[in-house]
């Protein structure tokens, strides 16, 4: 495949094992959002929590590993999730589905750009206006000027950034501090953070559960890995990487505790960039920054990667058919536009994160169920289907105001399973 084929933007010029499929699949999913979540997990639901956020994304990937060997083996001409919408879609139904795609991808690169402003402002000496206009051109030209092949050669070196902090640093501080003592000062302090009969927590387990497995079942980029991983592999690909996966929040954890063992905190947000002040060594700061750069850097230039190939492919292709040339050209332009749009609105807003994904989590729940649908169905569906997840999400945003977050996010899963599945009734008796 010639570097100037708008393919090699899209798929890189190799299929993936199962090694480097792990690799890849790593530097996307481990993300801002991973960092500035895991905090907030541990301190507002204990160890409980941190636990089940590492099985949120754990058994997200491991059930979605599940689906993608159906996948390629139903739809083995194809690239990208929005190739799979046309193919099963009607053009009402597929322009409802590209514009949630789009919409949940400005949401996931936002949390990242934000959680790179965070980090910016904690540890950086240059202003946070120098500084994310650095970090979001570098962004750029690895994914949206490099494509997939660039995004596979640094993929390597953020993954070994990343569990070369998640493994020196907590062994690091063990080391000289021992287990005892820091045990000792949770349950002196923090005596919270050690209940495990915590209701609301198990109850954020299982919601959390949803929401990971709605996230990445419609993620633009894991879909585009599952069509660049080998068939017979893709499965046992994305079981190892779910598995390795949920050893890094549960090392943030872990750091985190060796930060508030002793003392009291005020800012949730700022507790994991605490560490620097504990670590000695320049060469584990550095380790540091850099594993946090590399997570965030590699989860938005894949998402840079996978919209702009979603806008290209799927949006304008279909009103008429571009040359290379043309491909090229929007690509540049639209992700360039989003960088644009990231620096900007990361300077307006800074919301909660964890909250922020809770908020999005209606639209992953009602996605579930019709997705499974569209990637099982052997025929063409009608417009109900996606839209049943419209108005499920609806539902569970209406009733908002009267309940709580994480029974609003299991109605509009229900609404739309329910709908879909009077459907199936409908079919079978006519």
């Amino acid at each position: 495949m010639k570097r100037e084929d708008y393919q090699f933007y899209v798929s890189g010029a190799i299929k993936l094992g199962i090694s480097f499929g792990v690799v890849s699949l790593l530097a996307r999913w481990v993300t801002g959002n991973t960092i500035l979540a895991s905090p907030e997990t541990l301190i507002k639901y204990g160890l409980t929590g941190g636990i089940g956020y590492s099985l949120m994304g754990a058994l997200a990937l491991i059930l979605f590993g599940l689906l993608a060997k159906k996948i390629r083996e139903r739809y083995p001409d194809q690239h990208t999730i929005g190739d799979v919408l046309r193919l099963k879609l009607t053009p009402s139904g597929y322009w409802y589905m590209i514009t949630v795609l789009l919409i949940t991808s400005l949401d996931s690169l936002f949390v990242q750009a934000m959680g790179a402003g965070i980090l910016i402002h904690m540890i950086s000496p240059l202003p946070i206006f120098i500084g994310m206009l650095l970090f979001l051109s570098f962004c750029f030209f690895v994914g949206g000027v490099g494509g997939m092949q660039r995004i596979h050669q640094l993929a390597g070196i953020n993954v070994s950034l990343i569990f070369g902090a998640v493994i020196i640093i907590p062994v690091y501080f063990f080391i000289q501090e021992g287990v005892f003592p820091v045990y000792e000062g949770i349950k002196l302090y923090h005596p919270y953070l050690l209940y495990i009969k915590n209701t609301e927590a198990i109850w954020f387990i299982f919601t959390a559960i949803l929401i990971g497995f709605g996230q990445v079942l419609i993620d633009r980029a894991t879909w585009q890995r599952v069509f660049i991983i080998k068939k017979e592999k893709v499965r046992m690909t994305f079981t190892l990487a779910g598995l390795i996966w949920a050893t890094i929040p549960l090392a943030l954890s872990s750091l985190l505790m060796i930060i508030i063992f002793g003392r009291s905190y005020e800012n949730i947000y700022s507790l994991i960039f605490e560490l620097i002040e504990k670590i000695q060594s320049t060469v584990l700061i550095v380790l540091f920054v850099l594993f946090c750069f590399s997570a965030i850097s590699s989860a938005i230039s894949a998402e840079i990667h996978a919209t702009t190939s979603l806008f290209v492919r799927n949006v304008l292709e279909v009103f008429r058919k571009l040359t290379d040339r043309e491909k090229w050209k929007y690509t540049y332009i639209f992700s360039g536009a989003i960088c644009v749009f990231l620096f900007v609105i990361v300077t307006i807003l800074t919301p909660n994160p964890l909250e922020l994904l809770f908020f999005f989590g209606n639209i992953y729940a009602s996605m579930i169920v019709p997705m499974f649908y569209i990637i099982l169905s052997k025929r063409k569906l009608p417009s109900l289907i996606p839209f049943a997840s419209l108005i499920g999400a609806i539902g569970g945003y209406l009733v908002l105001p009267f309940t709580e977050n994480l029974l609003a996010i299991w109605l509009s899963f229900a609404i739309s399973s329910f709908i879909c599945l009077c459907f199936t009734f409908y079919k079978w008796f006519n």
